[in-house]
């Protein structure tokens, strides 16, 4: 028999559904498709231990807590970045915005804190709420040393939150980069017709209903969809450049154009200062080695092309 829980959670699942239907993802989109299907399992009454969720979208069965290395704060920015805390961070062991940004903000507070480190690794997540949490991490900048280190994947939305930071460390065998924006629009209209049902939309409004699953996209929604994917991949390409004192035509034309890239590649593009690892990057930080607030790593990135440095440096801000 159904426990209350579980009658619960199912109540949610369409919330979460709508969710991932009616925001652009800033994210692997292989990740999504995964945690798309994984949610399609649970809607359906499918149920997973917190071990094959894990093993399923490759996240750890445990969210890990923010941490102290001395008076470094490390910060973990970990799989699917979503807005809030609620029944898909649960699931996807992921990040909310809103609990990254209250975190980060006790750690710029704390007056025994020396330097802040995001650790991150995650594939990126929804587009909301990331705007902002890395406009308060730039904005940050100057009070002291912000570090994020890409172990081993900053990706999508999680590089638009690691490019606010002063410096960005890719371990080794890590990887950045995936700058791009997506909406997805799911028809279901064929499967209802397969089995027998139909969906009839009372709506008012004209554009209430547009794009709803019961019923193949138009290309005026087509249209609408497009236009929203292209304002926030703007935002996130703007962010970018600014965070890394670089123009909106490196981002576009020189950041992978979509593509994440190994940690070599993304030194040399400039979309990131030094490859490291994670317990050198903490201990170096530990020893107050990293660099002022708000200056690039033109000097000692290894790697990095005399092209980078030169315009790194033009728009250096």
């Amino acid at each position: 028999m159904p426990t209350t829980d579980d009658m619960q959670a199912t109540d949610r699942y369409p919330h979460v559904m709508a969710l991932v239907r009616e925001q652009p993802w800033a994210i692997l989109p292989a990740k999504l498709a995964v945690i798309t299907d994984l949610l399609r399992f649970r809607a359906e009454g499918g149920r997973l231990t917190a071990e094959q969720i894990a093993d399923r979208i490759g996240a750890a069965a445990e969210r890990p807590n923010p941490a102290r290395a001395g008076a470094v704060a490390v910060i973990p920015v970990y799989g699917t970045i979503v807005q809030r805390v609620d029944l898909f961070t649960e699931m996807s062991g992921g990040t909310s915005t809103e609990r990254l940004s209250a975190t980060f903000a006790q750690a710029v507070a704390d007056p025994s804190v020396g330097s802040i480190l995001l650790r991150i690794d995650s594939p990126g997540g929804g587009v909301y709420g990331v705007a902002e949490v890395a406009d308060q991490i730039f904005k940050a900048r100057g009070k002291k040393p912000i570090v994020a280190v890409a172990d081993s994947m900053a990706a999508s939305a999680a590089y638009w939150i690691a490019s606010a930071a002063d410096e960005i460390v890719v371990t080794p065998g890590g990887e950045v980069g995936s700058i791009g924006v997506f909406a997805a629009h799911e028809d279901i209209s064929r499967h209802l017709d397969a089995e027998g049902v139909g969906v009839t939309l009372i709506s008012a409004g004209k554009y209430k209903v547009e794009g709803s699953p019961f019923e193949p996209l138009g290309e005026e929604a087509r249209a609408a969809m497009q236009s929203r994917v292209n304002d926030y991949y703007s935002l996130f390409v703007r962010a970018v450049a600014k965070g890394r004192g670089v123009s909106v035509d490196d981002v576009r034309g020189g950041f992978g154009e979509g593509r994440v890239v190994g940690a070599q590649q993304a030194v040399k593009f400039g979309m990131a200062d030094r490859v490291d690892t994670y317990d050198a990057t903490v201990a170096r930080l530990a020893r107050g080695g990293a660099r002022p607030s708000g200056q690039r790593a033109d000097g000692d990135a290894p790697g990095l092309s005399d092209d980078s440095r030169r315009r790194r440096a033009r728009y250096r801000r």
